[in-house]
């Protein structure tokens, strides 16, 4: 890059320009926390497991092996240090129960607004200034950015990654071994969060060995990250569950579904990031950018192979393709030469921002989720404490059963494939996902089919057209569309 480029190409100051970036995605990450995105079904099994770290220690929740606890143990260590749920007061009607999602909201809005920071760390000091302040804008502004709102291990493993990536860059010019090791603690703890995250091993190992040159050294890094999830391991063995474990991860591997949907997901929610970020890989193979290519092609090609893919997997790729969406404009702009690069690149900088909350001001100013609060007020209105039981997903069982010390509340509706006694009054909260689940057995469909409608409960969403942007978002926020309360027995 010219050495003219290398002087701010804005008047402010960087660290000006750096809060001004921090306080854009603080605005976007906690303007409406819990209104949207609405409270999606995963949110409420990270949510209950965390509750079970708070009422029991134990961070292992029953029998279940899908994934390792140290994001229930974070999550629980979080909501304890405010003393929640106790604090909150909560009472049956919607607007106290959503204060039971804000806290763990707010508190993941503000993991993604350290993650910014710690992007536009990671790209100045592998790259410089100007690669930092485009990448940081736009991770920040981007409307992908609204799923890192919600409750999801990728999102909270994603920020001990960052963290171990940034140590590790500044491993390279230390011969200090606490580096090597803080930074492998830092990736142990993404790993211990989520499996998958081990992918980007190739790309810290590689920061690490481009800067020390030893293989010695790389090794001293993967002692924490071997050591720190292989707890999860050790606690199955010692509970004698080692064979639910391997059930467990076999039952991770066979789920299927259509990895091209989703990455017509990603599309339909950001087609800005999506280009930038192709165009971004190209460039780095084109400039064989090892950093770039590591940081997205091992992880596209682990999600090619699972069976199972969510568009919310492609969290862990954001921050990389930030960066090299970032690296491709600056090289478009310095085509122009250097006397105009200064204005380009403010120009360019204030259009991102203007297209980026543009597009996600009228999606955070919607209340998509306030159909679930009123069912589930519903449901805790007209029900005692012994019967009946009540079949709900996790978004609401954890807060029936832990908050409100309904008996009847099993984890969620699946259980019923499970049980071979009948259950007699029921009261079911028959969502949008539980109309997906539907087909995964013939009790599930018995259960809707011998209950009757006594409630409904919609959001607004049918009144936007989802195949125009930017409300294709809204196809993604379907939790709180045609709630159905039914039960089998007379009111």
């Amino acid at each position: 890059m010219h050495k003219a480029l290398q002087k701010s190409p804005f008047p402010m100051h960087k660290s000006f320009i750096l809060v001004l970036i921090l306080v854009l995605s603080g605005f976007v990450h906690l303007w409406n926390p819990v209104g949207f995105p609405d409270i999606f079904f995963d949110e409420g099994v990270y949510m209950s497991r965390a509750m079970n770290v708070l009422e029991t220690s134990n961070p292992q929740e029953s029998y279940l092996y899908d994934h390792p606890y140290f994001g229930q143990i974070i999550l629980g260590g979080v909501l304890k240090l405010v003393g929640y749920p106790d604090s909150l007061n909560s009472e049956s009607d919607a607007e106290s129960l959503k204060e039971l999602y804000m806290t763990p909201r707010i508190f993941m809005g503000l993991l993604a607004v350290l993650d910014t920071f710690l992007i536009y760390k990671i790209a100045e000091k592998k790259y410089n200034s100007k690669v930092a302040i485009l990448a940081a804008v736009i991770f920040a502004v981007l409307p992908f950015s609204w799923v890192f709102k919600r409750i999801t291990l990728d999102a909270l493993l994603l920020t001990f990654m960052l963290g171990s990536i940034l140590v590790a860059l500044h491993a390279q010019k230390s011969p200090k071994l606490y580096w090597l090791l803080f930074s492998g603690l830092l990736f142990g703890f993404a790993v211990f969060t989520k499996i998958p995250a081990i992918i980007f091993g190739f790309l810290a190992g590689l920061i690490i060995f481009q800067g020390r040159k030893k293989i010695a050294d790389v090794m001293v890094w993967l002692v924490p990250v071997i050591l720190i999830p292989s707890m999860w391991i050790l606690t199955a063995i010692q509970r004698g569950e080692f064979d639910l474990f391997l059930k467990d991860m076999l039952w991770q591997t066979e789920r299927q579904n259509n990895f091209l949907n989703t990455i017509e997901y990603f599309f339909d929610i950001d087609p800005l990031l999506f280009v930038l970020g192709i165009a971004g890989i190209l460039f780095a193979a084109y400039k064989k950018d090892y950093f770039i290519l590591l940081g997205t092609v091992p992880f596209v090609i682990f999600l090619t192979i699972i069976g199972f893919t969510q568009y919310f997997y492609f969290i862990l790729l954001v921050p990389i393709l930030s960066i090299a969406g970032s690296r491709v404009i600056l090289s478009v702009i310095e085509k122009f030469g250097k006397r105009y690069f200064e204005k380009l690149f403010t120009t360019c900088a204030i259009a991102i921002v203007i297209f980026g909350i543009s597009s996600l001001i009228p999606l955070i100013m919607l209340d998509v989720s306030d159909s679930q609060f009123q069912a589930l007020s519903f449901v805790l209105e007209n029900t005692k404490d012994n019967s009946p039981t009540i079949l709900a997903s996790p978004v609401y069982s954890w807060i029936l059963d832990d908050v409100f010390s309904r008996q009847n509340v099993p984890i969620d509706y699946s259980v019923v494939l499970f049980y071979d006694e009948k259950l007699q009054d029921i009261m079911l909260i028959a969502d949008y996902h539980f109309m997906l689940d539907i087909q995964r057995g013939s009790q599930l469909e018995q259960l809707y089919n011998k209950s009757q409608t006594i409630q409904t409960f919609d959001n607004s969403i049918s009144g936007y057209d989802t195949e125009l942007y930017p409300y294709s978002s809204l196809k993604f926020n379907l939790e709180g569309s045609n709630i159905q309360i039914r039960t089998n027995y007379e009111n």
